[in-house]
């Protein structure tokens, strides 16, 4: 008996692909049929690799063939898979802040660096020199920010933008201040696993109000781990600000952190890096210089690791006094301090400008697999 395509096409029609509504002629799935006599091959093309769907169309096409053309029929099923393209692997994108011109995250491989206190003060130097300034306290277990702004009792206030509420950073020497240090009682401690970290990062970062800023600072906790990349994955950083003390212990984390930001799932630029605590000048003998934590430590190390060396600040007494009142140095007038200060602060803002005319917009890092970023080799 010889078959008639006609016929089958139109009984291939009584019957769909499992979880689809049009029948397999309507909606394309058959490709082709041939004919040979009383045998049949028939070409259909799948959206699903599943394979229970693949033989249960197998079996319905030779089924509706036997039952409504010819029931000793040779019938061959053909079946080839076109799954459409799937988007990759979920992403962790970070959105870029309307209304911000620059992110510098400030960064150090170890604790007591001073790290906090030079993001404060180049802060407000910033500030002093025109920029609009916003300070992420992400620091997040040992926020300082508050006290260093002497804001400790204050507040953010919640406001409505553009119909969502936003919190409302508070502003103290012209720099917009979001810090943990807001939402807990200064006897409080943080103990919180790394998600709620995160969580509560992403609020103070897309839930604020920051309005209009040149830079955005973001001062980081010590060492390389899961806040750097929450902050790197919710941000697209310009770029960053190591703080390092002269000696080898803290030059040899400092080299850790420089690996952290130019890993290439990273690969953040080095704005450069700052020596702090570069010598010990007492107040009664301005002009003598003790390297009490060794000498040019990370001017060397800048050199050794091709990054630029943005200036030294001095062990001095005044320096610590004003972080602890809330009065950054950088307000003071005329001293050896704020002339540093100045000059270090204008390094980073010729730096960024620099970095922003040789290379193009830094993405947030993308990090597709539960493995994230694993110790870097170098």
């Amino acid at each position: 008996m010889k078959l008639d395509k006609n016929e089958i096409r139109k009984a291939l029609g009584t019957i769909s692909v499992s979880g689809e509504g049009q029948n397999m002629v309507e909606s394309g799935v058959v490709k082709n049929i041939v004919t040979f006599g009383d045998e049949v091959v028939v070409d259909l093309q799948l959206a699903t690799p599943a394979l229970h769907i693949k033989k249960r169309a197998e079996v319905d096409v030779m089924k509706a063939i036997h039952e409504h053309v010819y029931k000793k029929a040779k019938v061959k099923v053909n079946i080839k898979v076109d799954a459409p393209k799937k988007d990759k692997a979920p992403e962790i994108k970070g959105k870029p802040i309307p209304g911000i011109k620059n992110i510098i995250a400030v960064a150090s491989g170890k604790g007591g660096v001073g790290k906090s206190t030079v993001t404060a003060n180049l802060a407000v130097s910033l500030s002093q020199m025109g920029f609009k300034v916003g300070l992420l306290d992400a620091d997040i277990y040992g926020p300082s920010a508050t006290m260093m702004f002497d804001v400790e009792r204050e507040r953010p206030l919640s406001v409505t933008v553009d119909g969502k509420s936003k919190m409302k950073p508070i502003e103290n020497y012209g720099v917009k201040i979001l810090s943990i240090g807001f939402f807990t009682k200064p006897n409080q401690a943080v103990i919180w696993r790394g998600p709620m970290a995160a969580k509560a990062l992403n609020q103070m970062i897309f839930d604020a109000d920051w309005g209009e800023l040149d830079f955005l600072l973001v001062d980081l906790p010590p060492g390389t781990g899961d806040i750097h990349l929450s902050i790197m994955q919710s941000l697209p950083i310009t770029g960053s600000v190591i703080v390092s003390t002269p000696q080898n212990v803290a030059l040899a984390d400092a080299k850790k952190g420089v690996a952290m930001f130019r890993q290439e799932s990273i690969n953040v630029p080095i704005i450069g890096i700052i020596e702090n605590m570069a010598y010990f000048t007492p107040a009664e003998l301005p002009d003598n210089k003790y390297y009490i934590f060794g000498e040019k430590g990370a001017k060397r190390l800048s050199e050794d690791l091709e990054i630029p060396f943005l200036g030294e600040l001095p062990l001095v007494q005044s320096i610590r006094e004003s972080g602890d009142i809330g009065r950054p140095a950088a307000l003071q007038e005329n001293t050896p301090i704020a002339k540093a200060l100045t000059e270090i602060t204008r390094n980073v803002v010729q730096e960024t400008v620099d970095r922003n005319k040789s290379l193009p917009p830094t993405e947030a890092i993308k990090i597709t697999t539960m493995a994230g970023c694993s110790a870097v080799k170098k």
